[in-house]
Order: structure tokens, then C-alpha cells, then sequence
């Protein structure tokens, strides 16, 4: 998989992704200073969702329509929530260029058909699904018509719902697909993550994996490393203070810096499958054991456990051989702290 200038596949660095999502407030300027402070955390990718209220739902103030799902937005209506969320769409042309100018990677979910077509106007590298739309098999099928990497969050997801989405990819011709593991609570509690997923995702659906994450901190970005994420997404603020919608479980820029080197670390950690040993560990050899002349031992005498043992440093004979040699004679005098060799047998 291939997104702008970076190629994710499974022998690559994991893709960072810095989620702006509501985290302007409602401030152009604000979205400005959060892709420069992405950039300055490390982040390889700032994401966008590309809504209106009316492209999401309708204005009405019937019980359906109102937020009671035990959320941190309960008690508001849906056109409520994303006439405050959405991010303008006469301001995605400016934050794509910002994008670019940081060197960052600039992309969006998509939440209707209006929206896919803007961002093929802008040239998005990919599409993000996002968990409550990957039951909307029209959508995904849109984006993926347009033949870009395809990014699905699994948060509301059965088995069932998964498959239909990865078909429904593959039946537009669209095989460069990633699933996210995802819980679609905020925050999330962690007991929730279930990081073992992130393995079972890829190996099921023979797809790229990762992780879009709402817990509290940067110990399940680093789990889901260990477990092969590829894609890590993490909703991202300037500064909690200025408030919004998605605030309280996002990270700001010292964080979100922390939780990049902890993620590069991790992955430092991982490394290969490799029982060659490096220089340094070969050095390390040295305070392995060996077979040591620990008594003076005169020629023709039997070698004994009291006369030979298996002590550090690591320069004698391998300790494999010491059932071997004993009540051997040697045919030399030998003197305490002499390295033992076979050729000291008779």
C-alpha cells in the first residue's frame, strides 16, 4: 500500500496518523497551527472528516436524533454535534496545501458521495472509512471506485460487517485495503482494546492492520506495534484548553511526542528474527563459562572437579566437554588459571 509518498507494507515503519477532527473548534487558524504542530510531533499524516451537518444526518428533534448512547455527547442532537464538529469545506483546499508545505501527508474520511468527489478535486492520496460508516456499503464502494488505499476503523464492527466491507472494496477492483482495530467509545477504556486483534485482522483478511485509538494515553499504540500495526491513528489537539467536541481524548503535542518515540522505540525493540550475534554481543561472550585449570596439576594426573571447573571468563574450553575429560590424565603440568584445552589430554 502506497499513500503519497509512503509505502506501508510489512517490513515498514508504522504510519502515524495525527487526526484532527473537531480539534479546530470551529477556528481556521486553529487547524493551521495543529498541522504544524503535528508535523513538530512526529506525525507522518493529518487527517481530516469531510461532513456538513446535512451531509450526516437531518435537523429534527425527535428522540431518534438524540445522543443517548452513554456517550460524552449525550443529551445534544446529531445536527447539534456536527454543526459544532465539521471542519468548513471551503478550508480543506488551504489545509491540504499546509499539509504539504510541512511535509506532511493530507488525507479525510468521507462521510457521503459529495464528499468523496471534493476530495478527488484535492487529490487525496487515500480515504479513511470511519467505524460508524462501514456498515454504509454504497460509500465504501464510491471511494473505493477511485482506485486509492482504502482505510477502514472496525470500532461497531461484527465478522459479518468486516467481510461485507473488505468485498465490497475488492468488487470495485480495490485490493489495497487496511483495517483498523478501533473501540467506539471516548475515551475508550483500555481493557477494551483487545490488541490481539490487530494480528488476527491481518492474517484473516490478508490485509495491512493497524490501530485507530481512543484510550487514554500511548501503552495501546505501543501494544498494537508489538502486534504488527502498521497504521496507528491518534485524534491530536494543540491544546486541550481551546475545548471541542473530541478534547478530552486527544492528545496534545508533548504527548502525541512521547507516544511517537515510544512507538519508534517499540519498534527498534521488535526488530527480526536473527540468532547471528552482533559484534557487541560476541563481546559479550567473554563472560560466558569455561573450562579453567583452578589447581596446579602435575603431567599424568587425573583431572578432577577439583582441579578443572567451569568458570567465567568464556576463553577456555566449552563446558560441553567437561564430562568428557574427567579422569582423563593430561600430558603436561598444568598451573592454576591456565585455560584448558584438549590438547592437554594424554
Amino acid at each position: 500500500m502506497k499513500i503519497g509518498s509512503y509505502t506501508i507494507d510489512k517490513d515498514s515503519s508504522t504510519f502515524i496518523i495525527a487526526e484532527l477532527s473537531a480539534n479546530h473548534n470551529g477556528s481556521f487558524q486553529n487547524a493551521l497551527d495543529t498541522i504544524k504542530a503535528a508535523k513538530r510531533a512526529g506525525a507522518d499524516c493529518i487527517k481530516l472528516q469531510t461532513y456538513t451537518a446535512d451531509t450526516m444526518t437531518i435537523e429534527s428533534k425527535k428522540d431518534d436524533f438524540k445522543l443517548k448512547q452513554g456517550t460524552i455527547w449525550d443529551d445534544k442532537y446529531f445536527y447539534e454535534l456536527y454543526q459544532e464538529a465539521y471542519t468548513p469545506w471551503e478550508w480543506h483546499k488551504e489545509l491540504f496545501e499546509a499539509a504539504a508545505n510541512e511535509g506532511l501527508i493530507c488525507f479525510s474520511s468521507p462521510f457521503d458521495f459529495t464528499a468523496v468527489d471534493l476530495l478527488e478535486e484535492l487529490g487525496t492520496p487515500a480515504y479513511k472509512i470511519a467505524s460508524f460508516e462501514i456498515t454504509d456499503i454504497p460509500l465504501i464502494e464510491y471511494a473505493a471506485s477511485k482506485g486509492k488505499p482504502i482505510i477502514i476503523s472496525t470500532g461497531i464492527a461484527k465478522l459479518d460487517d468486516i467481510a461485507l466491507a473488505v468485498e465490497a472494496c475488492k468488487r470495485m477492483g480495490n485490493n489495497d485495503i487496511a483495517l483498523l482495530k478501533c473501540t467506539s467509545s471516548y475515551p475508550a477504556p483500555i481493557e477494551e482494546a483487545n490488541m490481539i486483534m490487530v494480528k488476527d485482522l491481518a492474517e484473516r483478511y490478508g490485509v495491512i492492520s493497524g490501530l485507530s485509538d481512543h484510550t487514554i494515553g500511548s501503552t495501546v499504540p505501543v501494544v498494537a506495534t508489538c502486534f504488527g500495526a502498521k497504521i496507528i491513528e491518534k485524534h491530536f489537539i494543540i491544546d486541550r484548553a481551546i475545548g471541542g467536541p473530541d478534547a478530552s481524548f486527544s492528545m496534545n503535542e508533548q504527548e502525541f511526542t512521547d507516544m511517537v518515540k515510544a512507538i519508534r522505540d517499540a519498534e527498534k525493540a521488535i526488530g527480526k528474527v536473527d540468532y547471528n550475534l552482533t559484534e557487541k554481543q560476541l563481546k559479550g561472550r567473554e563472560f560466558s563459562r569455561s573450562l579453567y585449570v583452578v589447581k596446579d596439576i602435575r603431567k599424568g594426573e587425573e583431572i578432577t572437579k577439583e582441579n578443572v571447573k567451569s568458570i567465567r571468563p568464556g576463553f577456555g574450553l566449552h563446558p560441553r566437554h567437561y564430562n568428557v575429560i574427567l579422569g582423563q590424565k593430561v600430558n603436561t603440568d598444568l598451573e592454576k588459571g591456565e585455560r584448558f584445552s584438549l590438547s592437554f589430554l594424554k
